[in-house]
């Protein structure tokens, strides 16, 4: 009798894939379906993107690739982030992916032990949940309703902080609300984060450009908490590679060491032909995502 692991037996499956296997069955049904469970943008892969991808497999980028990601790329994420976000991260503070999720994967493993607790604001994305879970922590949700524009502030983070605390996972933009953290608000939780030197906050920024109302402002900008936070992001949303998986993480250099170290035993690294055509995706002026002016 084949018995499975306490570790799988206690992991839900994630409800946003189970939505989407369901509303591909009833396509295939002949249903008319609206589909709100992935986060997939309405445009296809900018064909600059395709080209560097197509440019890499001419130029034999088909092989084993370091497991933290290309020097190459990394520095294109590097002036990413500074470019967009202000934040300087060295190419030895970031690490490249299999998409966003396994970012965020590699960090709770990292950090999390048993009975560890994790503070999520809700409503949440899905994965954080079991994600927690998995590690062996105890996710602490801090309700964050409608009448509050679905955010935190800073006393109720810090309410919500016990001895046991280790790890805040939240996004902004969020998922699955869309609401955006402002600079003030974010200021607001560094304040409360900083009385807490152990604390570690995942920032998930990877609708940093599905943002059409306000300024997208990075909570690792503030320098009392910048050793603090691991900010993650990717370019399934931005640029409409979801299926090219890749995402990736700016951290303190001893949490990119030690994610790049489970990565190694995990996957490795992300596709080379993938990574190539990130770099285009990374070095493209942002603006040009707003303008609609790219050629799809």
């Amino acid at each position: 009798m084949i018995q499975l692991s306490e570790r799988l037996m206690a992991m839900e499956e994630s409800a946003t894939i189970a939505m989407s296997r369901k509303s591909r069955e009833l396509k295939v049904q002949g249903k008319d379906v609206i589909s709100l469970s992935l986060g997939e943008p309405d445009f296809n892969t900018p064909q600059f993107i395709k080209d560097a991808a197509t440019k890499a497999m001419d130029d034999n980028f088909t092989k084993y690739m370091p497991v933290p990601g290309y020097d190459d790329l990394r520095e294109s994420i590097s002036k990413k982030f500074k470019r967009d976000n202000n934040l300087h991260y060295d190419t030895d503070q970031i690490v490249v992916s299999t998409g966003a999720k396994q970012s965020i994967a590699n960090v709770v493993l990292t950090l999390i032990n048993p009975g560890d607790e994790v503070i999520i604001p809700a409503p949440y994305w899905v994965s954080y949940i079991e994600i927690v879970k998995v590690a062996g922590g105890v996710p602490v949700m801090v309700n964050a309703g409608i009448e509050k524009d679905f955010k935190i502030t800073g006393k109720e983070l810090e309410e919500a902080i016990t001895t046991r605390t280790k790890l805040v996972i939240f996004s902004t933009p969020c998922n699955p609300t869309g609401s955006v953290y402002s600079k003030e608000e974010l200021q607001d939780l560094a304040n409360s984060i900083k009385k807490h030197p152990s604390l570690i906050v995942l920032c998930d920024e990877i609708y940093e450009h599905i943002n059409f109302e306000s300024k997208h402002e990075s909570l690792a900008q503030f320098e009392e908490v910048y050793e603090q936070v691991v900010t993650v992001n990717g370019v399934s949303k931005a640029w409409a590679m979801t299926g090219w998986r890749l995402g990736y993480i700016g951290a303190p250099k001893k949490i990119a060491g030690a994610c790049t170290k489970v990565q190694g035993q995990f996957t490795s690294g992300t596709s080379s032909i993938t990574q190539k055509a990130a770099i285009a995706a990374m070095e493209a002026d942002p603006v040009s995502i707003k303008r609609h002016d790219l050629s799809f």
